[in-house]
Parts: C-alpha cells; structure tokens; sequence
C-alpha cells in the first residue's frame, strides 16, 4: 500500500504542488478546500500521477468542519505518514486600520485550523515509520513588517505550535518541521506589478519539503528557511 500525505488547502498553490510532489514520489493524498470545483479537478487531476486521490470539501475556520475533515481521513482507515498544514490565507494591514473580525479571521485559518486539524489526525501518525507534520509558517513568523498586521501575528503563533509540538512529539518519533516561505508566486499575487524573479515558484517549496521528509529518520530539518534570491519583498 501507498504512503498517504495529507495536506490542507491542497488544491491550490504550494499545497498543491507539495501535493503533486509526493504524489509523484507513489503517495496517496488526501487534501480539503473551500471551493467545490477546485475540490473535484484536484481528484480527477492527482489521480494522473497513477496514486489515489481524495478531496473533501471543507472550511477549516470552523471547527465543524475540521473535525468532520479529519473524521473523513479516519474513514480511510489507513496510516498517515506525512500531515502537511498548509490551509491558510493573507491579507494586508495594519493592526490599527484592519476591519473588525481581521484577527479572529487569522488566528482561526492560519492557527487554530493546523491545531485542531494535527490533534484530530495524530493517531494516525503515531507508530508510522517516517512520520512527519510540517507546518506552513512564513517569514512573517519571524520578521515583523509594516502592514503585516494580524497575518504576521497568527503565523508567529503557528511557529510557536510548532515549536511545541516538536518537543511534544520527540518520543513518539514524529518529526516536526515548520517551513518559513518568503515571497512566492501563487494567486495571493495575482494583480502585482513586481515580476516573477521576485517570487520563489511553489514547486521549489515543495520540493524542499519533500527533500526534508527524505532524510533519515534520524535527522529532522526544525526549521526550512526558504527566501527568493533576490532577498524579501
């Protein structure tokens, strides 16, 4: 039987390409999203790599909706080697300006979204050889930055959870690693008038992410700092 991924808000950009990566390493993947068109071309597009694909509607800021993702994932009845919390969006904005709701919105998507999803799925995870969580922090989870506002709050405190769970799942032999992108090219861009080279594509963050899931069991990659060439925009 296949390894199985699961990755959130998979279906669209670097989730999906972590997602097309894995896949053409003979993994399984299991993604949701909000959007039911994405959700069924994902399926029928993945299932081309000759790997089974899952896609499962699903809004991760609601706590419903998390807990019936991961009850679906159950249903598979089968382990889960690598969980990837990718779900997540960004908006500008200053902490002063941002309109009424802008943190709850944050903390809910980018934070509470990897929490709940990792405790709902950790069962599945341990006693899995080759075990892993990767989170998808930002370089906003280290650098403050004007206008970065609530989004820059979440992911510091996604980089925190995962700072924990790292320690947490030390003797369960799941490794945990958070991935730091800078600026990279997906539709949270579209409209920009900088050109490409100043974006990383998502394809060389999941190949990172895959790279640091292939190492040995022995090793763990804690932090995956990843900036374009040209420095942070």
């Amino acid at each position: 039987m296949n390894k199985l991924l699961v990755v959130t808000g998979g279906t669209k950009g670097i989730g999906r390409a972590i997602a097309e990566r894995f896949a053409r390493a003979g993994f399984d993947v299991a993604t949701c999203g909000r959007n039911k068109q994405h959700v069924q071309q994902f399926s029928s597009e993945l299932t081309g790599h000759g790997v089974q694909a899952y896609a499962f509607e699903a809004d991760l800021r609601q706590s419903a909706s998390i807990k019936n993702f991961c009850a679906q994932i159950h249903a598979l009845n089968r382990p889960v080697t690598v969980l990837v919390n990718n779900a997540g969006y960004f908006v500008p904005g200053s902490v002063f300006e941002e309109p009424q709701g802008t943190l709850e919105s944050m903390i809910e998507t980018n934070l509470y979204s990897a929490y709940y999803t990792t405790r709902g799925l950790i069962n599945l995870l341990r006693g899995t050889a080759s075990a892993h969580i990767f989170t998808m922090c930002s370089i906003a989870s280290i650098k403050a930055y004007p206008n970065g506002g609530s989004y820059a709050i979440s992911k510091f405190a996604l980089l925190g959870f995962t700072k924990v769970l790292r320690e947490e799942l030390k003797p369960d032999g799941v490794r945990v690693t958070a991935v730091l992108p800078g600026a990279t090219r997906t539709a949270s861009w579209d409209g920009t008038d900088l050109p490409d080279s100043r974006f990383m594509p998502p394809e060389d963050v999941a190949e990172a992410v895959f790279s640091a899931w292939a190492l040995s069991p022995r090793t763990v990659v804690e932090e995956l700092l990843i900036r374009p060439q040209l420095g942070d925009i």
